[in-house]
């Protein structure tokens, strides 16, 4: 799954369980468009990472059983070019790894 579509999808999950607007499993995954095992796993893994999620079934609505929130932060920006000089991308491991820094391979140094 892309990146941005399941932070999407998270908020929207928070979104909801914060409202208690769910729905029923089905009805919450078909809002996801997703499958309900699907939906599923993804509950459990919020729950894994401490988020109290129940599921009422007088209501219909999966809700949160104590206050929280979920909170997603990225951002973005043009590296300086001192920075872009630092930054090999694994290229010095890559190098003194599989070529031990021989005269060869001159791109390594």
């Amino acid at each position: 799954m892309k990146l941005f579509e399941y932070i999407d999808r998270i908020s929207i999950i928070n979104k909801l369980i914060s409202e208690r607007r769910t729905g029923t499993p089905d009805e919450f995954a078909g809002r996801l468009g997703v499958g309900r095992s699907s939906l599923y796993e993804m509950i459990d893994e919020l729950r894994s990472r401490g988020a109290p999620i129940e599921y009422s079934r007088r209501d219909h609505t999966f809700y949160y059983r104590e206050p929280f929130d979920i909170r997603i932060m990225c951002s973005f920006r043009n590296l300086t070019l001192a920075e872009m000089e630092d930054f090999s991308g694994g290229l010095n491991f890559f190098c003194s790894v599989l070529f031990f820094r021989t005269e060869r391979y001159e791109f390594c140094q």
